[in-house]
């Protein structure tokens, strides 16, 4: 048996046109002999979630993988693979695979047993936890993990250790996909599907490179292209990729533009008149004021902005206008740049607008990076609650609370979750004293790499990273835990258009790896997590027990799974949430009734200001009356936080190749995909490298603020002054120069989905001529100490500070009497707030003795404005009263500062107190802010 084809040279195979509705099927395979049996599964190398059939020869105990070949029953690609899928699967049997576990002695790291080190884990995870809380404990996942591996992980996170701090490195590629969703229809879930392909007559990609980033979906994109009718193209991308050169309209923006170019293109289709009012009354909310906000945005303006023909706005209008349907999609591009979630509400806008929703051939793709991306956010290993649920919404937390048999008061939601960029400051400044990083490489696929070593090599976290190989990353751990990985354990993924898939175990995973599910579970067993009767928290011991007790977390859900079995998912093809009594065989297509998921007490979040991430309220949100409504949100466009100066002329992006997945952490052990791509590279424009003199292949070096990378020269098929680095390389691999382009990315994110900011930075161009850059000095760490001297917490300065603000805003009481007499509000209301803050303070004492004496002092910016004396007039008294309303604001932030940290220890008492003086604060500031605005006009208008 062989390959079916050469999916190197032919990346996206012959062309089956689509004719009619259903895309034909083509089987794809590359086996390198003739196995002993076929193990259903699914691709793990992108977000389309092929299914795929691994071969195993059995003739070795656990079996061993030979090859692989495409499902042909399945929905997603109908038999086809891609060239990752087709070859990467050799990694599960490279020698350099991690068999044992290591435990860190000094400077080395040395086998060890299981028990050594998950004793080890334990000892330092119960010490943590025990002298500086759960907040000293910290989770960076993976997308590679299986939904059960997720769902277990996330209940040991929320209702074991009770930590805030968990995220996944979705947070650098997709976290912006389900935050856009959630801004517009309430609930993360794709309101379009594969199908779609299939019958649009007009696709959107704005910032997505699909035929680099999803082959088969190409494939079946390229398939419609060439069929009966085909659907028109637009494709919004800086550079001339595969997909933009298929165009028939390629607009080429400014990096960082995206917003400004929604918006133009957005008022353009109000301007031809192409927007549905009847869809618009009845299915959205905030139409007026995103007409007015795209307004100013005209194509003669967007020209000057993005650098692009006003024209090819006006273009891109009419050919989307003139068509009948619209499938939009979008990807990095928009995701990791400039305002990534704001323009991603934008491409949701353009579909909402024209009412191209809900019917087949109308929809948007807010795309993943991985095919289990989905699992991390719908089971809370991404720091949400699980199944879609807010955590601003204390019923959906007391459903959690039922449903893990605890208390809700245990489960953390006092705050909003830890993003990963988070996570890692607080590595990096020691109050995260152990951090668990698993199946995740951030020492290459982190911007700004040389922050994140430093963070890596604080003395005083104790690092686990679990992983199948030795990364970059795992050379700073403490424990490396070896797991098994795709082929060698059984778990469900969900992709892109929510299809789910069931992977069985095909083979045994080397040595002692073991499953990330064994590795969890082992782990809870150890900590003896219990529930509030006293029973194991985890009442599951294996794959399908996981599974299930996933699926009735998600009953009733968006991502409903309730109707899904292991036997339901076997031997067929996979199957689209939500699947329930209402949709047994699961829902091809989502709000096909054009009920959106914005009941207040049904939505995953209410919501946030799309320029700062202030969250909105539940009151705020209750107020808009959504009713199953979706919302268009409107937003400015703000500049990128760097841009191009005389010491860093140009603008650099960074992004993928097709041929490698992530870090190369299987596709480089490839021999095919590490031929086809076997380094980085600088892409420079022909008119930037006829004026530098650089030449094809030639070694370049790139410099930014943060670091430099060097790489061999591509010229052409992107805009001068702007250069891309595909971001996959780093230095497993000994290349023996700086070659990461997170050598040089920026340390910002998007202020509501926290994502990071890959696709600008400021950096110099030059051609090396003398010796290259060395590649960073591997760790030399030493073993995290068991003691390490530690900041102390700051509860104690936090309480010394009310303290004080209560005790100045006394005397301001007392002052406003005594300067007042003869105003009878003041004698009687000064009287009554002067005792109740007497009460505050008397409050506040015993917390005092427990928790410590303040350290740093009273500040004499309190006092400041009682010694100002005014006189007895309207004027005064007005100005008398802003005082002590400026004294109840500030006690009101260190309230609102110390019930977060009461929630985190678990101090009823202290909350119970703090809410208290909260209650009376409120009515003091209430109060006091509508007696000011009735002195205002006499005061000020009138002379006294």
């Amino acid at each position: 048996m062989a390959s079916t084809r050469d999916s190197i040279a032919d990346i996206w195979g012959p062309r089956t046109p689509i004719l009619g509705s259903q895309w034909p099927v083509r089987v794809d395979q590359n086996v390198e002999e003739e196995p002993d049996r076929w193990v259903q599964a699914c691709c793990f190398l992108c977000s389309n979630g092929c299914g795929i059939d691994i071969a195993v020869k059995d003739d070795r105990p656990g079996g061993r993988i030979v090859g692989v070949r495409g499902r042909e029953a399945d929905v997603v690609n109908r038999g086809r693979l891609g060239p990752k899928g087709l070859h990467s699967w050799v990694a599960n049997g490279s020698p350099d695979r991690l068999t044992r576990p290591l435990v860190r002695h000094g400077d080395r790291l040395e086998p060890a047993s299981w028990d050594e080190a998950m004793d080890l884990i334990v000892q330092r995870m119960k010490a943590a936890k025990a002298k500086y809380t759960a907040g000293s404990i910290g989770f960076y996942t993976s997308g590679q993990l299986f939904a059960e591996e997720n769902y277990t992980l996330s209940v040991i996170r929320t209702a074991g250790i009770g930590t805030l701090h968990i995220d996944g490195n979705t947070r650098l590629c997709t976290a912006t996909a389900g935050a856009a969703l959630k801004e517009t229809f309430g609930s993360d879930g794709q309101p379009g599907n594969y199908g779609d392909v299939d019958v649009t007559d007009c696709f959107l990609f704005v910032g997505h490179d699909m035929a680099a980033t999803a082959t088969v979906l190409w494939a079946r994109v390229l398939d419609r292209r060439r069929g009966d009718a085909p659907s028109k193209m637009i494709v919004i991308d800086p550079r001339r990729t595969a997909t933009a050169a298929e165009a028939d309209l390629h607009i080429k923006p400014r990096l960082g533009t995206n917003v400004a170019v929604m918006n133009s293109l957005i008022r353009e289709l109000i301007a031809q008149s192409h927007v549905d009012r009847a869809f618009i009354e009845a299915h959205t909310l905030g139409y007026d004021e995103l007409a007015n906000t795209v307004e100013a945005y005209t194509p003669e303006r967007i020209a000057e902005i993005a650098h692009i023909p006003a024209d090819q706005i006006r273009q891109a209008a009419a050919m989307i206008g003139g068509s009948k349907m619209l499938l939009s999609t979008c990807l990095q591009g928009v995701y990791q740049s400039n305002q990534g979630t704001a323009a991603a509400v934008q491409v949701n806008n353009v579909n909402l607008v024209l009412g191209r929703i809900g019917r087949p051939g109308c929809g948007i793709l807010q795309m993943n990076g991985q095919p289990t991306a989905e699992n991390s956010r719908e089971t809370g290993s991404g720091g949400d609650l699980s199944g879609f649920r807010n955590f601003d919404n204390p019923r959906h937390v007391e459903e959690m609370a039922k449903l893990w048999n605890v208390d809700p008061a245990t489960l953390p939601n006092w705050g909003p979750p830890t993003h990963a960029m988070q996570i890692f400051d607080y590595v990096g400044d020691g109050s995260i004293k152990v951090l668990w990083i698993i199946g995740t490489n951030p020492a290459v696929s982190f911007p700004d790499l040389g922050r994140l070593r430093e963070d890596l090599r604080k003395q005083g976290v104790f690092v686990i990273v679990q992983d199948a190989f030795m990364t970059e990353t795992a050379e700073f751990a403490d424990v490396v835990l070896p797991a098994a990985i795709w082929g060698e354990k059984t778990g469900c993924s969900t992709n892109v258009d929510r299809v789910v898939h069931l992977n069985h175990k095909a083979i045994e995973p080397p040595g002692e790896a073991r499953s990330d599910l064994d590795i969890f579970l082992d782990f809870a067993r150890r900590m003896d997590f219990r529930d509030k009767d006293g029973a194991p928290l985890i009442k599951w011991s294996d794959a399908e027990g996981a599974f299930d007790a996933w699926r009735e977390c998600s009953r009733g859900r968006p991502c409903d799974y309730s109707g899904l079995s292991y036997e339901k998912l076997t031997g067929g093809s996979g199957i689209p949430w939500p699947c329930n009594e209402k949709h047994p065989d699961g829902s091809d297509r989502y709000y096909a009734d054009l009920n959106f998921a914005t009941d207040p007490d049904y939505c995953e979040s209410y919501g946030h200001d799309l320029l700062t991430g202030a969250a909105i309220t539940e009151e705020d949100y209750h107020a808009k009356k959504p009713n199953g409504r979706a919302f268009l949100r409107a937003a400015e466009y703000v500049p990128p936080a760097e841009e191009p100066d005389a010491a860093y002329p140009f603008f650099l992006s960074t992004g993928r190749v097709v041929y490698h997945f992530h870090t190369r952490t299987k596709t480089g052990r490839s021999k095919e995909l590490r031929d086809a791509a076997p380094d980085a590279f600088i892409q420079v424009s022909e008119a930037d490298a006829s004026r530098l003199g650089i030449k094809e292949g030639e070694m370049l070096r790139v410099t930014s603020r943060r670091g430099a990378a060097e790489a061999p020269a591509r010229i052409g098929d992107i805009e001068p002054g702007t250069l891309f680095m595909p971001f996959h390389y780093g230095y497993w691999d000994d290349p023996e120069r700086a070659r990461a382009a997170n050598e040089l990315t920026l340390y910002e994110w998007d202020p509501v989905s926290k994502q990071p900011h890959f696709k600008y930075a400021a950096v110099r161009l030059e051609k090396v001529t003398g010796a290259l850059l060395p590649q960073p000095e591997e760790t030399k760490r030493e073993a995290a100490a068991e003691t390490v001297p530690a900041g102390r917490p700051c509860l104690a300065d936090y309480i010394g500070l009310l303290l004080a603000n209560e005790a100045c805003l006394v005397r301001g009481w007392e002052k406003l009497h005594k300067a007042h007499p003869k105003t009878p509000d003041i004698r009687q209301q000064g009287g009554l707030f002067r005792t109740w803050t007497s009460e505050n303070v008397a409050a506040l004492q015993p917390f005092v003795q427990t928790y410590g004496e303040w350290r740093e002092g009273e500040p004499e910016a309190l006092d400041k404005a009682l010694r100002i004396g005014r006189p007895a007039t309207g004027f005064g008294l007005m100005r008398d009263l802003q005082d002590p309303w400026l004294m109840v604001n500030e006690s009101m932030v260190s309230i609102a500062v110390l019930v977060q940290a009461a929630r985190a220890l678990g101090d009823g008492e202290l909350e119970n107190a703090l809410r208290g003086i909260e209650s009376r604060n409120e009515r003091q500031r209430n109060w006091l802010f509508s007696r000011i605005r009735q002195a205002a006009p006499q005061a000020l208008t009138v002379l006294s």
